[in-house]
């Protein structure tokens, strides 16, 4: 409590945020934070214009590309449930089964 109350009271000490703003480490964890960010929109900018681009493509590319992208899943779950050894999911009782 005594803790919080000092720092609240530090804090609020125009003076002493002047110098802190001032300091090195403080000056550097803005530049970085900073570049986060731009970096992060920057980057939000170019996913979003290949999306544009993708969806701008020729009439239904998307749709097909989904289409295609389904079908490419379920061809392959499949065959990895019947390449997958033991019985198949289901074909043993579970909690509360009848035997």
């Amino acid at each position: 409590m005594v803790l919080r109350r000092l720092l609240g009271v530090l804090l609020h000490n125009p003076q002493l945020v002047e110098r802190l703003s001032e300091s090195r480490p403080i000056r550097r964890a803005a530049q970085l934070t900073a570049f986060a960010l731009l970096q992060a929109q920057l980057r939000g900018q170019d996913a979003a214009r290949r999306l544009r681009g993708l969806a701008a493509g020729p009439a239904g590319s998307l749709g097909r590309r989904a289409a295609r992208f389904k079908d490419t899943f379920t061809r392959e779950l499949r065959r990895g449930l019947r390449e997958r050894p033991g019985p198949p999911p289901g074909s043993q009782g579970g909690p509360g089964a009848n035997h």
